[in-house]
């Protein structure tokens, strides 16, 4: 418990405080550039200490992260447009931060003292109907449906649940910063969306899906052998 106590507490300070040092290029002391560049090099030092130190399950679990995670960020932000990073360019630190917050939600809900119940998404409802008659965020409704269909279909169901308001905090904080900035028309689609989007976690949860289904392949296989 204390250990993951010392992990979550590690992971949500830097996810905080390095979109803050980078949106700011450290309040001014440096360039915008460098300040990503500090940033990631910090992130990943710390990636690749918990890899060194951890068990092979999540070595497995950090390197499939990774493999999904980059393509995605691409994707999203250099060909589909939904969003736009402060510099052009996705920041070295994202795919990496991107385990840093799955693993969050793992740890968060291991020690919730409830099972986490698909009612937690009931806060969220009357916002849904607000951005989808105001016509500001047409796309919430679209993406509670893929939410509520990785928590019914999915191996983790109360990960998903967890991570849809984890994303959704690290987003506001991100673009409340200008770290990037979400499109309010969403590209090929007619769909509008609030920056962040709220249900943006459906992005995430996409691919804790990913990585979750295809870590337990794999280990199937490998006891097959």
């Amino acid at each position: 418990m204390i250990q993951d106590f010392k992990r979550g507490l590690l992971y949500l300070s830097t996810i905080t405080i390095g979109l803050l040092c980078s949106a700011t290029a450290f309040f001014g002391q440096t360039t915008g550039l460098s300040a990503e560049w500090i940033v990631s090099i910090v992130v990943w030092s710390m990636f690749i200490q918990i890899y060194r130190t951890t068990d092979k399950k999540e070595k497995i679990e950090m390197l499939t992260v990774l493999a999904f995670a980059t393509p995605m960020e691409l994707f999203f932000s250099e060909v589909w447009l939904i969003y736009e990073y402060q510099r052009g360019f996705m920041p070295l630190f994202v795919p990496a931060g991107h385990y840093f917050l799955f693993d969050l939600g793992r740890i968060c809900v291991r020690h919730l003292r409830e099972k986490v119940s698909i009612i937690a998404l009931l806060p969220l409802i009357p916002f849904i109907f607000y951005g989808f008659i105001d016509g500001s965020d047409t796309s919430a409704a679209l993406l509670l449906i893929f939410v509520l269909a990785f928590i019914k279909y999915g191996r983790e169901s109360e990960l998903y649940i967890v991570m849809v308001w984890l994303a959704l905090f690290m987003e506001l904080w991100g673009t409340y910063l200008t770290n990037w900035t979400w499109s309010s028309q969403v590209p090929w689609t007619g769909l509008t969306a609030w920056n962040p989007p709220l249900l943006v976690g459906a992005f995430y949860c996409l691919g804790d899906v990913l990585v979750v289904w295809s870590v337990a392949k794999f280990q199937s296989n490998q006891h097959l052998r």
